[in-house]
């Protein structure tokens, strides 16, 4: 697909194009001068690719990713699960990862998932040593991590400390969550390839001293399953409408997200809709989401309301699919939705600034009426599966791994350097 005309020169320099991202700079000739103990040992025939993920969302966006590169002839693939994966609460969804066929090389225990006030700091800590460690038993040359998650912040930083290339995926998005923004250009600081999902990113990542030609846009890989699915079948939404409901903590009190997430449910009941709730990550003040879930959850008929620890990618995008309406604050809404014919309504400010086809997505606030207004109209839009290309053409994972394939794995790449826009 042709790529936004309305780009900047800086984004075009950067390889924003869909159809073929250009490839990183000539650095990589210089010689590797490092110290011994930050070099990579690898086979000379294939590049090991260290993919880090650490929660059931963020793995579904990087499924196309993961089969390309194990698909690629010059990639091995390792897997590292971490962080709400590995925890019961949120459903042990590094399952999903063994169900799909592929092996976890590396678990690495991070968050306790006890809604504390130290527990994201405690488990950044003992996720930086524990991916360290397993980096350098696994021979990882390059340490792909995906977002703003706590656990793509511990990988990157166990890449950068043990000498590895780190890639990121969908950097210079904004979207402030809890402390989402800090950590993604905090990763963005970190990491060496950059693979945005549009070209607006590209253009922030430039903005952040990054080389033009380290960065590259891909789109949004959480796109490839859905325009693989709208090819081979088609969802037929029900008489009875239906929203799917995916809302996250923002780090308030467990008090205040309790309420929020009750202003949604009362506003969902009010319309006379059917949800299918899913559970939240595990950021501060989940407790609260979860507790006004149960209390919902008591008084509603059977059948109406139904609610999900977790679910896999394709269990998801087929709600999605089916659904009349997705509702809450997840990314989902922002990205997914539109190219998988849905409506949206986001409620509040965590996803404030993030790109989206604006014709499909209604923006509300916390407050019940507010969130019945908007479901109103929501109801009334009608998004054309595939109609919208703001985060590209639904074939990501394999640019990203050809571009894995070719990036010099040289101290030059390692070596991170400020470049100003004028030289950019």
């Amino acid at each position: 697909m042709s790529t936004n005309r309305a780009a900047t020169n800086e984004a075009t320099k950067a390889g924003a194009s869909f159809p073929e991202s250009r490839r990183v700079g000539t650095q990589g000739r210089e010689r590797d001068q490092r110290s011994s103990k930050f070099k990579v040992q690898s086979s000379k025939t294939a590049r090991r690719v260290a993919v880090v993920t650490g929660s059931r969302s963020e793995y579904g966006l990087l499924r196309s990713t993961i089969r390309a590169v194990a698909a690629h002839p010059r990639l091995e693939l390792r897997i590292i699960a971490t962080g709400t994966h590995l925890l019961p609460k949120f459903g042990s969804t590094y399952r999903e990862i063994v169900r799909d066929g592929w092996k976890i090389d590396a678990k690495v225990p991070m968050q306790r998932g006890d809604d504390g006030p130290l527990d994201q700091a405690e488990g950044l800590s003992r996720g930086v040593a524990g991916i360290a460690q397993q980096l350098q038993r696994l021979g990882a040359d390059i340490v792909l991590v995906l977002g703003d998650r706590l656990e793509a912040m511990a990988g990157a930083l166990a890449g950068v400390t043990t000498g590895r290339i780190v890639a990121h995926i969908h950097g210079g998005d904004v979207a402030p969550g809890d402390f989402d923004d800090s950590l993604r250009h905090a990763i963005t600081k970190l990491a060496h390839v950059h693979l945005a999902a549009t070209e607006s990113a590209a253009r922030r990542i430039l903005q952040m001293g990054e080389p033009s030609t380290r960065v590259h846009v891909v789109g949004a890989p959480g796109l490839d399953r859905v325009r693989e699915l709208r090819s081979s079948e088609f969802e037929v939404r029900s008489s009875k409408k239906t929203t799917l409901i995916v809302q996250h903590p923002c780090g308030r009190s467990a008090a205040v997200e309790r309420r929020t997430m009750g202003n949604i449910l009362r506003a969902v009941g009010a319309g006379g809709l059917d949800a299918v709730c899913i559970y939240p990550n595990s950021d501060r003040g989940h407790g609260g989401i979860v507790a006004a879930i149960k209390a919902h959850r008591k008084h509603v008929a059977p059948g109406r309301f139904r609610v999900f620890r977790s679910l896999d990618q394709d269990s998801f995008l087929r709600r999605l699919m089916s659904a009349d309406l997705l509702l809450g604050n997840s990314s989902s809404g922002m990205i997914e939705a539109a190219s998988a014919g849905t409506p949206a309504v986001n409620v509040g400010d965590r996803q404030r600034g993030r790109e989206c086809d604006a014709r499909f997505v209604v923006q509300a606030k916390e407050t019940e009426p507010s969130i019945r207004a908007a479901i109103r109209e929501a109801l009334a839009l009608r998004p054309v599966m595939g109609q919208s290309g703001i985060y590209g053409d639904g074939r990501s994972g394999r640019r990203i791994a050809a571009l894995l394939a070719r990036v010099p794995l040289t101290d030059a790449l390692r070596r991170k350097i400020f470049a100003d826009l004028s030289h950019a």
